[in-house]
């Protein structure tokens, strides 16, 4: 694949986790980026750290990793994610959503693992990847700082 044409605030690099291959949800939310104009540069599904951080290479520009997961193993299946930030192979700011854990019950801990893993953004609803994503746009648009993500979108 080669660089992208589009603005860097318009590229998404977006994925399933590695060991979930539930795909429907990974192709609505593509089709729902482009139709809003993003570039998205879809991995699909069972797609491991090692493969977003190539994609953030091919992609250095990106505004985000998206990262989907429904089976609950997220915690497990990104284990690889603080060593590929540390070596800065993913730059840009992580968000996840969909199904974090497993169990009926979630729990606070749950999210302060991803948090620790390196994940920048969890979102618990679909409706908040716009405001985000629209956020992180601005703040890259503005690299001073004078804009940024919109309060409840900052998760």
């Amino acid at each position: 694949m080669t660089m992208s044409s589009a603005p860097a605030s318009r590229v998404v690099i977006l994925g399933v986790a590695a060991s979930d291959s539930h795909a429907v949800a990974n192709q609505l939310i593509a089709h729902a980026l482009r139709a809003r104009g993003y570039l998205v540069i879809n991995l699909g599904t069972c797609t491991e750290v090692a493969e977003f951080a190539e994609a953030c290479g091919r992609h250095p520009d990106a505004l985000a990793v998206l990262i989907g997961s429904l089976n609950g193993h997220i915690h497990a299946d990104l284990h690889d994610l603080p060593a590929a930030r540390a070596a800065e192979l993913i730059r840009c700011p992580v968000v996840v959503g969909g199904n974090l854990s497993v169990g009926s019950v979630k729990h606070d801990s749950d999210l302060e693992r991803l948090y620790r893993l390196g994940v920048d953004h969890i979102l618990e609803r679909p409706e908040e990847l716009f405001p985000l994503l629209d956020g992180l746009a601005r703040r890259a648009a503005d690299p001073a700082g004078r804009t940024g993500v919109p309060a409840a979108a900052s998760s």
